[in-house]
């Protein structure tokens, strides 16, 4: 076990032997650290929070009380391999958030980027793919093997159904069923998801300009003309050099099996 010896531990808390606990780290009251985890610099566990299995917090990450993170995958083909749960730096991890290790079938690694914000009650299951500064709402689920790129933002009860993708900057309507791919800067909503247009709200946040608008809404009308892979596949050799253009293009013709969410 490796303590900094500038990290605040409350007595009431366990820390398992082999556990690294960096420097200016403070864990209140009953938590729990398990013996394969590593908290980096200034990470704060408020208090009650489970960490568990071979799991990485990144520095300044804070979570908060009955968190539980490092947990086995609920995956019945799980036989207890080693695998890990790596969340990145400057996450706010709310109450009763879950996050899971990941699975041999599924690379082994459950990973969360920089800066995100999981609010409530909020799930991340075993082998997914979480970007930086990804917003979670209250009782989202995703489910395992997905892939969130930077920037998406998903709505309260909102649920992701496993190996789906969605693209960056998109947004995630509350109450919503997503069980298809969503092209970056897709806006979805409505109980079963359909693509709603762009998120223009984002786009705009991000830097887009009024070219880089009207790119995407011709773009998203094109696709929405027959398949979308057959589309992007002809509209790639087209060559459109818009960066915007280029990413949902390329985010299309990507290494997917699964169908995509297609406008109503």
């Amino acid at each position: 076990m490796t303590i900094d010896p500038s990290a605040q531990i409350h007595p009431s808390s366990v820390i398992e032997s082999g556990a690294r606990i960096g420097a200016g780290c403070r864990i209140g009251p009953f938590c729990l650290i398990g013996a394969e985890v590593t908290l980096h610099k200034d990470v704060e566990l408020i208090s009650h929070v489970v960490v568990s299995g071979l799991t990485e917090i990144g520095e300044g990450t804070q979570v908060f009380p009955f968190a539980s993170l490092g947990g086995v995958p609920q995956d019945l083909k799980f036989r207890g391999e080693k695998t890990r749960l790596i969340i990145g730096a400057m996450n706010r991890i709310r109450e009763n958030v879950t996050m899971n290790t990941g699975t041999e079938g599924g690379g082994g690694v459950t990973r969360v980027g920089d800066g995100g914000l999981f609010m409530a009650s909020s799930h991340v299951a075993h082998d997914c793919q979480i970007g930086n500064r990804v917003i979670l709402a209250n009782n989202v689920a995703i489910a395992g093997h997905c892939v969130l790129e930077d920037e998406v933002i998903v709505g309260g009860l909102s649920g992701v159904h496993q190996f789906v993708r969605i693209g960056r900057g998109a947004m995630i309507g509350a109450v919503t069923m997503v069980t298809a791919d969503v092209i970056p800067h897709g806006l979805v909503q409505g109980p079963r998801g359909m693509l709603d247009g762009l998120n223009l709200v984002g786009l705009k946040r991000r830097g887009a300009d009024r070219g880089d608008l009207h790119a995407l809404r011709e773009l998203l009308g094109e696709l929405g003309a027959g398949s979308f892979r057959d589309s992007a596949r002809a509209l790639a050799d087209e060559g459109d050099d818009n960066p915007y253009v280029r990413e949902v293009l390329d985010f299309i013709l990507g290494p997917s099996d699964r169908s995509f969410l297609t406008p109503r």
